[in-house]
C-alpha cells in the first residue's frame, strides 16, 4: 500500500486516496457479506461508527505522512502505535500486558527513535518537519485507538461487519473534499489507486482477523515488522538510503517482534 501511495508522487490530495481506497473496500466487503449471508449493520452501531470515524482520521494522517516523508521514516513513526495500543488496551479493555510484551514494545520504541530522531548526531542531514512528524504520530495514536475499538467489537461483531463500517463512514467524509479539490486520474494512475484499494483491503481484513484472535498488545508488537518491509521497499523502489540508523532500528524492531511472538503457542 505504501509503495502505491509513494508511486503517485503527491499528485492526488490525501482525501482522494482515502476515497478510492474506501470505494474498493465497500464494494469488495459487501460482496463477501452477500456471499456469506451476513447482515452489514451489526449490533453495536455507535461503536462501529466510532471505529469508522477514528479509522478514517488515522488513514488521512498515515497517507499524508507517507506522501511527505521517506517511506521507512513514515512507517517507523507510524509504528509507535503498538505502545499506544498496549496502553489503551490496558486502560479501556483491562487486558493484561505481560512483561514480554513490555520488553517488545520497549525495543520497538528504541528502534523508532533511532530511525526517526538521531538528533544527537551532528552529521545527520535528515531534517523532518514538525508538521509531518506530528501528522505521523497523530496517525499512530488514532490507529491504536481504532485497534482497541476493533478488539472490543470483535467480541460480538463479525470481522466483515467491522471492515464494512470503515468505508461506509469514510466515503461521506471524503466526498466533499473530492468535489472541491479532486484530480482526475489518467494512465497508470488507475493501477496505483487500485493497488491502494487491494492491498489496504487485504491488510485490513487480516489485521481485523488477527485482533479477533490475539490481545491488542500482541498484535501491535508483531506489526512492528512492517518497518523492516518499508525499509526494503524504500531502497528497492525509491532508491532511499538504507542508513545505519535504519539498520539498527530494524534490528530492534525485529528483536521485539520475535520476543512478542515467542510464547504464542501457549496463548493458543
Amino acid at each position: 500500500m505504501t509503495v502505491c501511495i509513494k508511486q503517485l508522487k503527491g499528485q492526488f490530495p490525501t482525501a482522494e486516496l482515502v476515497f478510492f481506497r474506501s470505494i474498493f473496500s465497500l464494494f469488495v466487503t459487501r460482496l463477501m457479506m452477500i456471499h456469506k449471508r451476513i447482515s452489514p449493520w451489526g449490533i453495536n452501531k455507535k461503536l462501529l461508527l466510532t471505529r469508522g470515524i477514528v479509522g478514517t482520521g488515522a488513514l488521512f494522517c498515515v497517507f499524508k505522512a507517507i506522501d511527505s516523508l521517506p517511506l521507512a521514516t513514515a512507517t517507523v513513526i507510524q509504528y509507535t502505535y503498538p505502545t499506544f495500543t498496549a496502553l489503551l488496551a490496558w486502560l479501556l479493555l483491562g487486558e493484561v500486558v505481560k512483561k514480554r510484551i513490555l520488553i517488545a514494545i520497549f525495543l520497538g520504541w528504541i528502534g523508532v527513535q533511532v530511525v526517526v530522531n538521531p538528533f544527537w548526531d551532528n552529521n545527520n542531514t535528515n531534517h523532518f518537519s514538525i508538521s509531518s512528524t506530528g501528522t505521523a504520530l497523530c496517525g499512530a495514536l488514532l490507529t491504536a485507538l481504532a485497534y482497541v475499538i476493533v478488539r472490543k467489537l470483535a467480541r460480538n461483531e463479525h470481522g466483515l461487519v467491522i471492515v464494512f463500517y470503515f468505508p461506509l463512514v469514510s466515503i461521506p467524509i471524503t466526498l466533499p473534499f473530492l468535489l472541491n479539490q479532486g484530480v482526475y486520474p489518467s494512465g497508470t494512475d488507475w493501477l496505483w489507486l487500485l493497488g491502494i484499494g487491494v492491498y489496504t483491503q487485504l491488510g485490513q481484513m487480516l489485521i481485523t482477523r488477527g485482533l479477533t484472535i490475539l490481545p491488542a498488545g500482541y498484535a501491535g508488537s508483531i506489526n512492528y515488522s512492517q518497518v523492516i518491509f518499508a525499509s526494503i521497499w524504500g531502497v528497492i523502489f525509491f532508491s532511499e538510503p538504507l542508513t545505519i540508523y535504519i539498520a539498527i532500528g530494524a534490528i530492534c524492531v525485529l528483536g521485539g517482534t520475535l520476543i512478542s511472538i515467542s510464547d504464542l503457542p501457549n496463548f493458543f
